[in-house]
């Protein structure tokens, strides 16, 4: 079942759902954040809680709706070389290692491909170089990592053996400044994008660190008439319209950014309960807001060896509230497929979609 969002020549058709909650194995556990591997893998750091543990990150291999596959689970929780207590941020280097924060800890564990410990880094302190609640990672093309020092309310870059490099940002709402930001990402030209999460909004710096631009400002969906709330936090459907259409310019502590090729802007728009898309300028394009109308292979399992489940749905006047985002917390783009990725936090599993080429180009020929 195709599901398709239009705008300005760009075309979005929703693919499939990868995952159901666990806390261990064939599933997520409140996916923290997100990035590619590689062979059509995405590795995925894993929140969890008190109660399940479940704190930990899987590298799963997407491929086509239903051939989801687990193909590793390591930075579990405890304590020692390996393991976490929060895992938060996730990122690959060009040579498959994978560097994850703790952000009880303040450290950097690096991993090989297999989910091996490899080493860890990381001093708490405000200095540089030291670390308070680090968030969202990414890899430069050099090798360096850039961290998103979340409770300095900066970011710092690291070579890959820790070794303090450089730092930008401080706490504030001006230009250039943060309040406890949380996803990062790369475009092709190594500029830098920040979910500047308490702020509400995305900034963009160079490769330096200097401010480029901003987007989206401070601004919550409206509810529409007669509508009930999937939690008691939102997101609030009605069955006279779906949610997440309107004012798509505003942002309710976004928490992560990804950049396509064409250098079309994704937002994980955190508070709002939906996926906000925006051109290379920053102008609003389009909002996505989950069409999960089918069942992911490993959730259709859960309810097969359940009768008690199956028989729960059935009962359910409306399924409608599964299909929808519920605090997305993670957005990626896979240039070798088009895939707009999407952590689904609440609902512990992926949802996937893509944009659809062969229409821009069709659009740009009329």
């Amino acid at each position: 079942m195709a599901l398709t969002t239009v705008a300005r020549g760009r075309v979005y058709d929703w693919s499939h759902a990868v995952g159901r909650g666990a806390a261990a194995g064939t599933g997520f556990n409140y996916p923290q954040t997100m990035c590619l591997g590689k062979g059509g893998t995405v590795i995925v750091a894993n929140r969890g809680n008190e109660n399940n543990f479940g704190m930990r990150v899987n590298t799963v291999r997407i491929g086509a709706p239903g051939e989801e596959e687990l193909l590793a689970e390591f930075f579990k929780w405890g304590d020692g070389d390996g393991r976490s207590t929060w895992p938060f941020g996730v990122a690959v280097d060009g040579q498959g290692q994978v560097y994850a924060s703790d952000e009880w800890h303040n450290t950097i564990s690096v991993f090989d491909s297999d989910g091996k410990f490899l080493r860890k880094w990381g001093k708490t302190g405000s200095g540089d170089g030291e670390l308070v609640r680090p968030a969202g990672l990414v890899c430069e093309k050099s090798g360096n990592i850039i961290v998103v020092d979340s409770g300095n309310n900066r970011l710092q870059v690291f070579s890959p053996d820790g070794k303090f490099v450089a730092k930008c940002g401080k706490g504030g709402s001006g230009d250039g400044e943060f309040n406890q930001p949380w996803g990062i990402t790369l475009d092709q030209a190594g500029n830098i994008y920040v979910a500047d999460w308490k702020n509400h909004r995305i900034q963009k710096l160079s490769p330096q660190g200097k401010f480029l631009m901003k987007i989206g400002q401070y601004g919550t969906v409206p509810v529409p008439q007669g509508a009930y709330a999937i939690t008691y936090l939102g997101p609030y459907l009605s069955t006279a319209g779906t949610p997440g259409y309107a004012k798509a310019g505003l942002l309710n502590h976004p928490t992560d950014v990804a950049v396509d090729t064409d250098g079309d802007i994704y937002v994980a728009d955190w508070g709002n309960h939906r996926v906000c898309i925006f051109d290379a300028e920053g102008s609003p394009l389009a909002t996505l807001i989950g069409d999960a109308q089918v069942m992911s292979k490993w959730g259709q399992q859960s309810i097969d060896a359940n009768p008690d489940m199956m028989k729960a749905r059935r009962r359910t006047k409306s399924l409608e509230p599964e299909f929808r985002f519920c605090f997305p917390t993670a957005v990626d783009f896979d240039p070798e497929t088009d895939r707009i990725i999407v952590a689904d936090s609440q609902r512990n599993r992926l949802q996937i979609y893509r944009k659809v080429r062969d229409y821009v180009d069709f659009q740009a020929n009329l």
